[in-house]
């Protein structure tokens, strides 16, 4: 398993989905030198998803191959849906930035907790039931699919608790300056006395 050395850190964004987790993530990236990692994803993308900036959208076949040769640190099956992070994405992000970031359901959030500990920094964004339904609709998700994420609201929101920061976002600029700061205050800790 890679080991997360002196700098480097690894910020994971969770919450509900249509709390605006990706936006923040991107917004707060461009401030820094941060490099995001993508999931692996069986499912078929969104009209506004695009391969390889969203999600590897992958068949079912290829991610059972990957599986098979251990590939995966991480891997969840969502209503037979399934996702999954490569250990050698991390690897290779970590190769030219300090930083990086990823956007997961709490179960992903949690195993890279587990595993890497003080290297990963959960950030939990949130916004009313109202508003990530609405969220989803202006992105034109279909009922099925806003019913589907809908069904996991409250047991998401459970895990906003076990992260180490949370932000309601009710204004995807002034949150992201506020997620900004946050990580500045994560480099601002890992100057020595040396580095003057």
């Amino acid at each position: 398993m890679y080991q997360i050395k002196g700098n480097e850190k690894i910020f994971v964004y969770t919450g509900p989905d249509g709390s605006g987790r990706k936006t923040l993530g991107k917004m707060a990236a461009s401030a820094f030198d941060m490099e995001t990692v993508l999931s692996y994803t069986t499912r078929s993308p969104r009209h506004y998803e695009k391969d390889g900036e969203d999600y590897h959208f992958v068949t079912e076949e290829t991610f059972k191959q990957l599986q098979a040769q251990q590939e995966f640190i991480e891997s969840v099956e969502i209503d037979g849906i399934h996702y999954g992070i490569r250990e050698q994405d991390i690897v290779e992000a970590f190769q030219n930035h300090d930083l990086i970031y990823l956007t997961l359901n709490p179960e992903g959030a949690e195993k890279l907790k587990s595993m890497y500990g003080d290297g990963v920094v959960r950030i939990f964004v949130y916004a009313d039931r109202d508003t990530v339904i609405q969220r989803q609709r202006d992105r034109q998700d279909s009922d099925e699919v806003i019913q589907r994420h809908m069904a996991y609201y409250d047991e998401t929101m459970r895990y906003k608790t076990k992260c180490e920061h949370a932000f309601e976002n009710f204004d995807s600029p002034q949150v992201a300056y506020q997620v900004s700061e946050l990580i500045e205050s994560y480099l601002d800790r890992n100057l020595t006395a040396t580095d003057y």
